[in-house]
């Protein structure tokens, strides 16, 4: 399945099809839908009586065990942590991290060593083999490596597919072993249609606060910490008068990368409200954002969002969460001058 966005996507890479190249890289904005594309892109090279529009067909007996999740001909690689967001017809190549209480989010070395076996054996079907990994840029650097020979030397009749929000972490030798694929960030309007039908409350607002990214918007509506977030922006909202304390009392059970995301969304809308006079993520708040962008000490501000940015480069490190968010919005409330 493909998302009512995508079909332009999928049209324009029909014309790869007289051509396929060994390796894919699909990339763009989290949120957008590029696994799902991704999967069906991999179910159709795969499926043996395709449409005229290269979708599969749904009823071949490749698409029956791409379905059911056994086809011989696919593999997918993937963090530990991250297979629960495939699709049920999707599983690791490799059974790492049986040993270890935390499942692993990196693609590690074995995983990518262990596609060899695959890449030793002839097409059970007699079509195209498909690897898939995702997201590219969670692989470590000892994959990486591996991966890069791989693609330097790819073995016949072997397609890659790789898929990254974050294609600025990828080696350039990788990158350059590939063909990139931009995906589209969807229209607004078309999004949010798709959102009401999904039964979204607000679907422009959530939009706007994802960025323009539409299942990020539908995470966002079900978002079980949803109370959290509102309170956490009445305390930006309310400016020098924040609460640093009663924040880490009531965020301190949270991701720190949650709040941290919450946080620079708010910052973003205050440069923008400054500057241009329009937030993006919360322009439902762009009245208390009006008031405390009039507030605003420049160069306080200017050192508060490079200490944000730094923070965020340790998001995952085992810090005590209160103490992070205490500081986070004890820094935030002396970014304004003194009334």
């Amino acid at each position: 399945m493909i998302y009512p966005w995508q079909t332009d996507d999928w049209a324009r890479l029909g014309q790869l099809r007289a051509s396929w190249p060994h390796a894919l890289l699909l990339h763009g904005r989290a949120g957008i839908g590029k696994l799902q594309f991704a999967q069906h892109l991999a179910q159709s090279l795969l499926c043996e009586a395709p449409t005229a529009t290269h979708e599969p067909c749904g009823h071949c007996v490749a698409c029956l065990w791409f379905r059911q999740g056994n086809h011989p001909d696919y593999r997918a690689v993937l963090p530990e942590a991250l297979a629960g967001e495939l699709i049920s017809d999707d599983k690791p190549d490799a059974d790492e991290g049986k040993k270890t209480k935390v499942p692993s989010k990196e693609i590690k070395i074995d995983q990518v060593l262990g596609l060899m076996n695959f890449f030793s054996l002839g097409s059970h079907r007699g079509g195209a083999r498909v690897v898939l990994v995702y997201p590219a840029e969670s692989i470590n650097v000892f994959a990486a490596n591996a991966l890069l020979k791989t693609l330097e030397e790819p073995p016949a009749g072997v397609v890659f597919i790789l898929v990254t929000a974050r294609i600025d972490r990828l080696l350039p030798t990788i990158i350059s072993r590939c063909r990139q694929w931009p995906m589209t960030l969807p229209a607004t309007e078309p999004s949010v249609a798709w959102l009401a039908q999904q039964g979204v409350p607000q679907p422009a607002a959530l939009l706007a606060e994802a960025g323009g990214a539409p299942l990020t918007a539908l995470a966002l509506a079900h978002d079980e910490n949803r109370a959290l977030r509102d309170f956490a922006l009445a305390q930006l909202a309310a400016g020098p008068g924040c609460d640093a304390f009663a924040c880490g009392e009531n965020l301190q059970k949270l991701p720190v990368p949650m709040v941290l995301g919450w946080l620079q969304r708010w910052l973003y809308d205050l440069l923008a409200q400054k500057t241009a006079g329009r937030p993006r993520y919360y322009p439902a708040a762009s009245k208390a954002l009006e008031r405390c962008a009039t507030q605003l000490n420049a160069d306080r501000f200017a050192r508060y969002q490079k200490s944000v940015t730094r923070q965020r480069a340790v998001e995952n490190h085992p810090l005590n969460a209160r103490l992070v968010f205490e500081e986070l919005f004890l820094g935030y409330r002396d970014v304004f001058n003194a009334a």
